[in-house]
């Protein structure tokens, strides 16, 4: 079972709320033996990952499938906990992480991270300042910061 904590106390937590949910069993009759962190395969590759939510919201609960972009699995998750409070005004409680996965470009369904799928995508660089320790900080002429 994956469970996504701040620390391991919460962890442990969690994993005994999720357990007795699922089976008949107690802390007091059960035992964790291992809480570990699993590091990613390849920190420095950016992903694409789709997680399927389950919050309780103030009318009900709902079911709910988000896609993020993000180096690790725990920062897209810290990223849907966040986008979650922020758009649905769900506590990090009341938010139920179901299942997490990576998805492959050509699967992606959310527009938001489909756009970032071009392999020539150009930003903008929009008020530059150029900054000189050789140039004097008192001039004339108002800078020029559009190029």
């Amino acid at each position: 079972m994956r469970i996504f904590a701040p620390n391991v106390v919460a962890a442990k937590s969690k994993f005994w709320y999720y357990a007795s949910l699922l089976k008949k069993v107690k802390k007091a009759n059960g035992e964790i033996v291992s809480c570990s962190e699993v590091l990613e395969k390849k920190p420095t590759r950016i992903k694409n990952f789709g997680i399927w939510v389950r919050y309780d919201s103030r009318s009900g609960t709902h079911n709910m499938y988000r896609e993020y972009r993000s180096l690790s699995v725990a920062e897209a998750v810290t990223l849907c906990y966040r986008d979650m409070a922020a758009r649905h005004r769900a506590r990090a409680n009341s938010v139920q992480i179901m299942r997490v996965e990576e998805v492959a470009a050509s699967k992606c369904r959310r527009d938001h991270v489909k756009q970032f799928h071009d392999s020539s995508i150009r930003f903008p660089l929009p008020h530059r300042v150029v900054k000189s320790q050789f140039k004097s900080k008192i001039v004339a002429k108002r800078p020029n910061t559009f190029f």
